[in-house]
């Protein structure tokens, strides 16, 4: 009788595990694709039918007591030694696992759409409509696929195993191949008569309309989860997801970095000169703004907690509100003999040109405010 177990090269108590690793270890090595050769292919072989025998536990357990289903023979597979066998020993039981006929009902695939929101929806939140386009389950068949009154039939083919079987001869003796059937795809059954809505699929596309809750603070590229809002799988299965990626509308009167909003506010120059005060609209409602007496240009004032709800923590950003000075490009007379008189005034009726110290301000908004501080 053959000695499977040294021809494994593991002991008597070995694990299946253990068997199985042996095994791969030893088929990587010698097999004809790997090492060709008469003596490889012979060694191949005598390995595989011990796996046969040993990684089998009814076989194991009757080899153990002293039978050999082969008979002390050295050549050829045992009775029911199939590819799939092998693939089982490399792949960890893969090939086995995907045996049988295959269910019609899948899980559907996951939808993504887009959706605009404007500024004021991503600083508070809101509500927003969703038209989704997307696969429902059929509402004729209920996601049988077969036309009401009928049933499915088992195929002619596979019997309703879903795969059929065929045996060839090569220099490994018989080997066994399974394959999905192509006469029911691999299901085991068939649809005599499929649903007219439907087309046997078990699911129609149609339009639906759902009401999204928009978290405060979301931004362009934020994408919602809408779990099983997706697409209804082939057979009726259950849906997918729906994500929602949102993309920020551009604001006319508002700027977003980050959590904070960014505007600009127009001021005369003698409004700047002298101070003023300004109404500005924000998303809170009216702000009264105090300019104080002598405002530069391109200086900020700075509101705290009027920004972007912060979307992961608790409170929000800052309105930042960025000065514009504005100098007149058109004076009528009598305005250009009270400019000149006031630069008399200050003795600037003959300014003279100076350079901007490093890290001033230079330019001309630089010489204005230089102006206005005499200096």
């Amino acid at each position: 009788m053959n000695d499977y177990y040294a021809d494994l090269g593991v002991s008597r108590d070995a694990s299946p595990e253990e068997v199985k690793r042996a095994y791969r270890k030893k088929a990587r090595t010698l097999h004809p694709d790997v090492n060709p050769g008469a003596e490889a292919e012979a060694e191949f072989k005598k390995v595989s039918q011990a796996y046969d025998v040993l990684g089998d536990p009814d076989k194991r357990r009757a080899y153990d007591m002293g039978s050999d289903p082969y008979g002390g023979a050295t050549g050829g597979f045992g009775q029911g030694f199939s590819f799939s066998d092998i693939m089982d020993a490399f792949f960890g039981g893969a090939a086995s696992a995907q045996r049988g006929p295959r269910s019609r009902r899948q899980r559907g695939q996951d939808a993504l759409v887009p959706l605009e929101v404007d500024l004021r929806t991503a600083v508070f939140g809101g509500e927003e409509e969703l038209h989704v386009d997307t696969a429902v389950t059929c509402g004729t068949c209920h996601g049988e696929g077969a036309q009401p009154g009928t049933q499915l039939r088992q195929c002619d083919v596979c019997r309703g195993r879903g795969e059929v079987q065929q045996v060839q001869r090569s220099f490994l003796g018989q080997v066994m191949t399974s394959r999905p059937c192509t006469a029911c795809q691999g299901y085991g059954s068939v649809i005599p008569s499929p649903c007219f809505e439907c087309s046997g699929h078990g699911r129609v596309r149609t339009r639906r309309t759902l009401t999204l809750k928009v978290p405060a603070g979301v931004d362009s590229g934020t994408r919602i989860q809408l779990a099983g809002e997706g697409e209804v799988g082939p057979g009726g299965g259950p849906p997918g997801d729906l994500y929602v990626e949102v993309r920020l509308a551009p604001d006319d009167r508002f700027q977003r970095r980050g959590d904070d909003l960014h505007c600009t506010a127009e001021l005369p120059m003698t409004a700047a000169a002298l101070g003023t005060q300004l109404t500005l609209d924000t998303f809170d409602g009216p702000q009264e703004i105090d300019i104080t007496p002598g405002a530069q240009p391109a200086e900020v004032i700075t509101l705290r907690g009027l920004g972007v709800t912060h979307l992961r923590g608790s409170g929000r950003g800052d309105l930042i509100i960025h000065l514009d000075v504005r100098t007149p490009t058109r004076l009528t007379p009598e305005q250009e003999d009270l400019l000149r008189e006031l630069a008399l005034a200050r003795g600037e009726d003959k300014p003279v040109g100076r350079l901007a110290h490093v890290g001033g301000s230079g330019g001309f908004f630089g010489r204005m405010r230089d102006a206005f501080l005499g200096k």
